[in-house]
């Protein structure tokens, strides 16, 4: 595969899944019709995201530990696991999503407007990372260490960021699920 036709496909699988996230944030769709009862794992999903963003954000910062000391088999293995556990997340905030349940941050004051800042940067930013860690991890993957190099420079501390944002979102708006 060449790297046109692998910069479609990320094209394409980047701009499916911010529809779908766009769309299930929206509350334009839901999969589960309204007022159905949903299996009690449902209510567990938001906990797990948070389990798997802050294991995540662990397993990156040990990757960057290992590539500086040039374990570069060690950097691969960590990378590739947190690409699934990332990958699960997507499936398990999608699932979560399109069950329609909605909770509101309560907090007031200045709290709230960190929440809310945390929170726009959160979601903007889980936008651009994807493509980012996509192609980082495909130039990783076929040992393109000079292309690897400058997107990550850019995908890593965005990646970082959001999976420890995803953790402090979890945090602060969990005292307000009705659930």
């Amino acid at each position: 595969m060449n790297d046109k036709v692998v910069l479609r496909i990320v094209t394409g699988i980047s701009i499916f899944v911010f529809l779908v996230v766009l769309i299930l944030q929206a509350k334009v769709l839901t999969i589960f019709p309204k007022g159905q009862q949903f299996p009690s794992w449902v209510y567990v999903l938001p906990k797990l995201n948070a389990i798997l963003n802050g294991t995540c954000s662990v397993l990156l910062v040990i990757s960057l530990f290992q590539i500086r000391q040039r374990n570069i088999r060690t950097h691969k293995v960590l990378n590739v696991i947190t690409f699934i556990l990332s990958s699960l997340f997507l499936v398990s905030y999608i699932i979560f999503h399109a069950t329609g349940i909605k909770t509101t941050y309560g907090g007031d004051g200045t709290v709230r407007y960190v929440y809310y800042f945390i929170l726009i940067t959160h979601i903007i930013l889980a936008a651009v990372v994807l493509p980012l860690v996509l192609l980082s991890f495909y130039s990783g993957l076929l040992m393109n260490v000079e292309r690897h190099r400058k997107l990550v420079r850019w995908s890593f501390p965005i990646w970082l960021y959001v999976t420890v944002t995803g953790v402090i979102v979890y945090i602060m708006i969990s005292p307000y699920y009705s659930f």
